[in-house]
């Protein structure tokens, strides 16, 4: 039987707009969790400068940090001189060939710098480099 006077199916169509909604929210939603979530760790530093400063490529490093007011990080932990050894000397007895990168303050005073590159080198440690930037 035919019906001349048929309707035309309606194709089915996929709705965009919906979808860069919801991929707009869920962009916007990663980005302010990753500004405000996720702490920086360590504390600020201005590195001194040098005129010719080497690229240091290490196998295994942990990065003290000195800041000029006197604060002694490990990897973003705080810690005295004592507690950095103790960690030190943990790492060394792991049995990997440990560097020791020092990202000091340039204000930070020198007797605090060689302070902890004595600490390093009396925990057996005797890769150490200093962390500079570029004039």
């Amino acid at each position: 039987m035919l019906f001349w006077h048929e309707e035309p199916r309606r194709k089915a169509r996929i709705e965009i707009i919906p979808m860069i909604d919801v991929m707009m929210f869920l962009l916007v939603f990663f980005v302010l969790i990753s500004l405000h979530v996720i702490p920086a760790l360590g504390i600020k530093t201005k590195l001194p400068t040098a005129g010719q400063p080497e690229k240091l490529d290490v196998r295994v490093h942990v990065v003290v940090t000195v800041s000029k007011s006197g604060v002694i990080q490990l990897d973003g932990q705080n810690q005295t001189l004592v507690s950095l050894k103790a960690e030190l000397v943990k790492l060394k007895q792991s049995g990997k060939d440990i560097d020791v990168v020092v990202n000091s303050d340039r204000d930070a005073s020198v007797q605090q710098l060689v302070d902890v590159m004595d600490t390093v080198k009396s925990s057996g440690i005797t890769s150490i480099a200093i962390a500079s930037a570029r004039k």
